[in-house]
C-alpha cells in the first residue's frame, strides 16, 4: 500500500511542477527594444529636492538564440545546450549611473507584492503601478526585493520616462 501511495505522491508533485512551470512563463513576450532604452539593475532610489533619482548598473540582457550565443562567447563550452531558462545577463563592470526620473514616468511590473504575503505574489504581465508606489515598494525587501530584477528604462532628454521590470523565469 505504501508503494502505491508513494507513486501517487510523486505523480502529483510532478503535475504540480509542470503546471507551475508552464504558468510562470505563459503569455510572456520579450520587452520590445526602444530608442534610448537601457537595461539596468536599479541599486537605489531616492528623493532629492522633491525629485526621484535612481542609481543603476547597466547590463546586457539576452534572450533566446542571442542568449545562447552570448553564453558561448562569455563562458566558453560549458556543456550546456543553451542559456539556462532562455536568458543570459552580461555585467562586466560595476557601474553606478544616476538618472533623474520624470515625475510622470510610467512603471510596468511583471511580478509584484500586492498584499505583503509571498503566497499572494503572482505574475501579471505589464501591470501599471504609479511611480510613487514603485519608489515606496522598492525600499521594502521583506517579501519581494525589487532590486533583484533587471529593468528596461527609457530615457528622454536625460530623464527616465519609462521603467519596465524584466520577468525572470
Amino acid at each position: 500500500m505504501m508503494k502505491l501511495a508513494s507513486k501517487w505522491t510523486v505523480l502529483a508533485l510532478m503535475m504540480m511542477l509542470i503546471t507551475t512551470a508552464g504558468a510562470t512563463a505563459q503569455g510572456y513576450t520579450p520587452v520590445a527594444t526602444a530608442e534610448n532604452q537601457e537595461t539596468v539593475y536599479i541599486n537605489q532610489m531616492e528623493i532629492r529636492d522633491g525629485q526621484i533619482y535612481l542609481s543603476a548598473d547597466p547590463i546586457e540582457w539576452y534572450e533566446g538564440a542571442a542568449a545562447d550565443k552570448a553564453l558561448l562567447e562569455h563562458e566558453g563550452n560549458t556543456g550546456l545546450d543553451g542559456a539556462p531558462d532562455g536568458y543570459y545577463i552580461v555585467n562586466n563592470s560595476v557601474q553606478n549611473d544616476v538618472y533623474q526620473v520624470a515625475p510622470d514616468a510610467s512603471v510596468e511590473v511583471q511580478i509584484y507584492d500586492h498584499t505583503g504575503n509571498i503566497e499572494d505574489t503572482d505574475v501579471q504581465w505589464n501591470e501599471s503601478i504609479s511611480l510613487a508606489q514603485f519608489e515606496k515598494d522598492f525600499a521594502k525587501m521583506d517579501v519581494l526585493d525589487l532590486s533583484q530584477f533587471p529593468y528596461h528604462v527609457t530615457l528622454r532628454e536625460g530623464k527616465v520616462v519609462k521603467i519596465v521590470q524584466q520577468f525572470i523565469p
